[in-house]
């Protein structure tokens, strides 16, 4: 079977695929099934579920509990990170649609 017909094979780059069960998740991140429970509860991720109901996570989804745990260890609730991690999101994502109307309205890229 070639390479990329291979089952889960395309999802390879994919950052929102769901890969990692929560065990696995977080053994890699290094922190607790009960940490990512909280960030869950606290809406910051929403892990996909599998037909068993259990908790399947991206790549993505990996990086901001990360980012959330980052602030825990510095002494932020668990809710204020979750929050702080949202606003920083969208602040982001409020940057990348400045850059693009700056492009269509300049017909330039304002960052060379």
């Amino acid at each position: 079977m070639p390479a990329e017909s291979a089952p889960g094979v395309g999802h390879l780059d994919d950052d929102d695929y769901p890969a990692y069960t929560m065990g696995r998740a977080a053994a890699v991140l290094g922190i607790t099934p009960a940490f990512l429970r909280a960030v869950g509860r606290a809406g910051l991720i929403d892990p996909l579920r599998s037909e068993g109901g259990h908790r399947r996570y991206s790549r993505r989804q990996l990086r901001i509990a990360a980012r959330a745990r980052e602030l825990v260890d510095q002494g932020t609730p668990v809710e204020a990170a979750c929050r702080i991690v949202s606003l920083e999101d969208q602040l982001a994502d409020a940057h990348r649609l400045n850059r693009e109307m700056r492009r269509k309205l300049n017909g330039r890229d304002p960052d060379t």
